[in-house]
This record gives C-alpha cells, structure tokens and sequence, in this order.
C-alpha cells in the first residue's frame, strides 16, 4: 500500500490574518503534522490556491516553510495562483505538461493525475483543449486504476456559493472522462468536505488548510461570509490494489492559539 498526503487551499500570505485565521500558524502546523505522523508518505499534494496573492514573496516563503517536509512536494495551481511565480519557487515534477502545472505520477497500485483547472482573471476554472487534450491521451495510454485531483470542481455540490465560481466548461469535462478508467476525483476549492458521484464518477472535496467555509444551511453569500469555527484538516489516502481509502485528519484545533508555532 502507498499512502499520499493531501492538502488544499492554504491561501498562504506573509501580510498577517486573513479573516483572523494565520496562514503562517496554519501552514506550519500542518507541515509539522505530517512530518511528524505521516513521515512514511509518498508525496504530499496540495490542490491549489497555495497563496491568496500571487508574487514571488509568498512562493518564497511558501516553499521555505513547506521545505521540512519529509516527502516530496506536488504542488497544484488555483484560481488565486500564477503559473510563473509558482513554477520559479517550487519544485515541478519532470513531466509537467508544456505550459501549464498538470503531470502524473506513478505508484505501484495506480495513476495519480494532478491537473491545471487555471483560468487566469477567474474564480471560475477553465479546462481549455490543449489541457483536454493531454487528459484524454494519458487516460487512453492506461489500463491502470486512475484518480484525477484538480482545484474546481466540475460538476455542483449543493453549495450556492462555491458552485458559482466551479469549471466553466465541468459538463464537456465529465463528458469526456466517461469510458475512461477514472476511479475517483480529488477536488480542492471549497473549502469543505462533500463528497458523492455525478455521472457514475465519485468525487471527494477537502477542507482547507486556513479556513472553512460555512454549510449551505443556513444560507449564505460572499457578502455575509465569516469562517465558521472549525478546525483545519488534511486528507491521509492509501492506495491498494484493491482501491484507495481516505482519512480526514485535524492537525491543529480550531481555536488559532493551538496552531502557533
């Protein structure tokens, strides 16, 4: 069995609090976590908006604070992410698709795909051919197991707010993946775990690492937004030849005094 961390959403910022949560106490915390009981991992992927401002600082101190991490690094882009800054502070896999921050790895019981959902000026995402493309080859080119992460989620969630802002063009995106070998989408983005199937795909979301966002019950919008008190989590996964379960894990409690560090 090979086991791989999963992360999402630190929105990692060197300019203090963000909605009162730290992301330097959040992101630290995290990576102590992990280094500390999952040492044993293959990697360790983080699906998008690694920062909340894309420049050259907070990728800087991004990767110097991710850098005690005992496993490799597989970062992925969100909407508040740029492919330049990212691709000059972080280590990208060998394979990485021409252009953009898409690539694959291999374990011994299955195909993991991280994928670029991107759409710069957009909250929304955007899964242009040339991404489709790439896609729809790789998959042709395996019979093996096969688990897609990505930021956006491509299909609604039952979350007003967050299903809004998810892929721009999600239906052509599941279209094209049925007849495929896809065993289980990984999606970041919202910052709350849902999970089901759409179109006899299962799906998974993850928490984020700073903040939550609120159920849909009560209602709410961006413009009554406050993080609800939770506590930040991270996935665990295990894969095996028989599939892949997932552990949600709280590294730090919600309270932000227990995430100093």
């Amino acid at each position: 069995m090979t086991k791989v961390i999963w992360m999402s959403d630190p929105h990692f910022s060197t300019q203090g609090p963000i909605l009162g949560h730290d992301p330097v106490a959040r992101l630290t915390a995290a990576v102590s976590y992990v280094a500390t009981t999952h040492a044993d991992a293959k990697a360790c992927i983080i699906s998008g908006d690694l920062v909340d401002v894309a420049n050259a600082e907070n990728y800087m101190r991004f990767a110097e604070l991710t850098a005690p991490l005992p496993m490799p690094l597989l970062p992925m882009v969100g909407n508040h992410d740029a492919r330049a800054p990212l691709c000059a502070a972080l280590p990208i896999p060998d394979n990485t698709m021409e252009d953009f921050v898409q690539y694959r790895l291999d374990l011994p019981e299955a195909t993991l795909l991280c994928l670029d959902t991107l759409y710069p000026g957009h909250e929304s995402g955007m899964f242009c051919n040339a991404r489709q493309a790439w896609l729809s080859q790789t998959l042709s080119d395996t019979d093996r197991p096969t688990y897609l992460f990505m930021h956006h989620p491509p299909m609604p969630l039952g979350l007003p707010a967050q299903d809004a802002d998810r892929l721009a063009n999600g239906e052509t995106f599941i279209d094209t993946l049925i007849g495929h070998t896809v065993d289980h989408l990984f999606i970041g983005h919202v910052h709350r775990p849902v999970c089901g199937t759409y179109k006899g795909i299962s799906y998974s979301t993850m928490s984020s690492i700073l903040l939550q966002a609120p159920p849909p019950h009560p209602s709410w919008d961006w413009d009554s937004f406050t993080p609800p008190h939770e506590a930040p989590s991270l996935g665990v996964l295990t894969f095996s030849p028989t599939g892949v379960t997932l552990q949600y894990e709280n590294f730090c409690a919600a309270d932000e005094g227990a995430c100093t560090p």
